[in-house]
């Protein structure tokens, strides 16, 4: 029998007077594994941070059956060395936490310890898989497979397959469930959309029809309205006095209701709101003057940090046209790799021009629009410019705004909408789905697909990995495979 855990009623919470969340009632039970997505913004952390009770909301009342764990995206470690700690499999916590010096991912494994190291009937996660590598990334689902009941947010695709019974989204401030994973919610949402359309599309026709129908109604009413030849203005004011049904005054008199009663009909129609589909985006990439040869990359890597090689005679070769996801565990020399490629300091063929992601942004200049960066080394059409930044899900709004004021993940997309603009045809990217909400992580994914040059890149998303990679680049005991 299932247990209430948590239940949040009539939670409202605004920021500077614009509702951020409306939740009429929404509840957890024991067995409930819910995966938690949607776009940035949209009020994820938030609400997690609410019904923990870190941050209050403005109404509404939340009952708490249970302790809950947490491990936050983004937050300070809890506890000073005295609460229960475990390892997990790989992860070495720290017994005493006073001034530790840790890494992203060390302090990442210490936050999951921490929530795991006690019995919690219900666990809060939001984005614990960043920055771990693999090894970490089973770890965690070796903890998660355990653990009867939680919320998680995540990107991870095939976490919430693998995991969740139940996806949630926030949807017009409140939260929308979806029984099932992940896959099961995206066949749910698309059938959603095309029934919206669907909806749109009967609405659209009918009302061009109907107002097609009282544009000629008006126009019979008009008709109707001029008075006969030879008839004075008294006499014609004198029989529209007396009309009837079948006098020339009631039939102008029908003809005008007829066509108010079918503008009453337009009005009170339901309105359907078209759903938003992907501009159409198609680079020309002719302008990038492509390499011809079957190769691109190839020769012997080694490379070392004082006595310390991370590549030793590492041979390989990439193949032009080719999309190749670099692999290994952290410290293995996957970034190093990628700056040994841009550096020129490796064999490349003639006419490959490269381009380079890297998580500083320092290709961007702050002082500038959205739209101004995108344009600064186009080759493409402003109109093409614009559906790249459209396909990436900047609005009109948006592309004026400078790119100092953006979030990471519109950073993220604004430094790759650069590259996919420019003159560079073979691209190297270093953890290009870092910071981007779902929808946009699935945009980056078919654009990258669609791509027409050679790719390299690096990224722990499974999921994106397997959609975009041709090939896989395993770097391990110094030695490319």
């Amino acid at each position: 029998m299932s247990f209430l855990l948590l239940e949040a009623i009539n939670i409202e919470k605004y920021f500077a007077d614009v509702q951020s969340l409306n939740i009429k009632n929404f509840k957890v039970y024991t067995g409930d594994r819910i995966g938690f997505v949607g776009a940035n913004g949209s009020g994820k952390t938030t609400l997690l941070n609410i019904l923990t009770g870190e941050i209050q909301p403005d109404a509404g009342v939340i009952h708490r059956n249970c302790d809950i764990a947490y491990i936050r995206q983004f937050g300070i470690i809890t506890g000073n060395g005295s609460y229960n700690t475990r390892k997990l499999g790989e992860y070495d916590v720290l017994d005493k936490l006073e001034n530790p010096v840790v890494s992203g991912g060390e302090l990442t494994r210490i936050k999951i310890a921490q929530a795991f190291s006690e019995a919690h009937r219900l666990v809060f996660a939001d984005e614990p898989t960043s920055n771990l590598d693999i090894h970490g990334v089973k770890q965690f689902e070796a903890e998660l497979s355990r653990q009867d009941s939680f919320i998680l947010i995540s990107h991870d695709r095939e976490l919430l397959n693998r995991y969740c019974n139940r996806i949630m989204t926030i949807e017009n401030h409140g939260v929308v469930i979806y029984e099932g994973d992940y896959d099961a919610y995206k066949r749910q949402a698309t059938a959603k959309q095309e029934r919206a359309l669907f909806e749109y599309e009967q609405y659209a026709n009918e009302k061009e029809r109907l107002q097609k129908v009282y544009k000629d109604k008006k126009a019979k009413a008009s008709k109707v309205t001029k008075k006969p030849k030879g008839m004075s203005s008294s006499e014609a004011k004198q029989r529209a006095f007396i009309a009837t049904s079948r006098s020339f005054d009631g039939r102008q008199k029908r003809a005008d209701q007829a066509a108010k009663s079918v503008q009453a009909r337009i009005s009170q129609m339901d309105i359907k709101v078209k759903p938003r589909e992907a501009p159409a985006m198609k680079l020309d990439f002719g302008l990038t003057d492509p390499p011809r040869g079957k190769i691109i990359f190839s020769g012997n890597i080694s490379f070392a940090y004082g006595d310390r090689y991370l590549f030793h005679n590492a041979e390989f070769e990439v193949e032009n046209g080719a999309k190749v996801a670099i692999q290994g565990a952290n410290g293995s020399g996957k970034t190093t790799l990628l700056n040994i490629l841009y550096s020129g300091e490796f064999t490349r063929a003639p006419k490959a021009t490269i381009g380079y992601f890297r998580q500083g942004f320092e290709q961007l200049d702050m002082s500038k629009t959205l739209l101004q960066n995108a344009m600064a080394d186009s080759v493409q059409s402003e109109t093409m410019v614009r559906s790249v930044l459209a396909r990436l899900l900047f609005t009109r709004n948006t592309i004026n705004k400078t790119a100092g004021v953006l979030s990471g993940g519109e950073r993220v997309k604004l430094s790759l909408a650069k590259l996919l603009v420019s003159r560079c045809n073979v691209l190297l990217l270093d953890e290009p789905t870092n910071y981007l909400d779902m929808p946009s992580l699935e945009v980056l994914q078919s654009i990258l697909q669609e791509y027409e040059g050679t790719l390299m890149f690096v990224s722990h998303d499974r999921a994106f990995v397997n959609a975009v990679c041709t090939e896989i680049l395993t770097v391990r005991d110094g030695k490319l495979k």
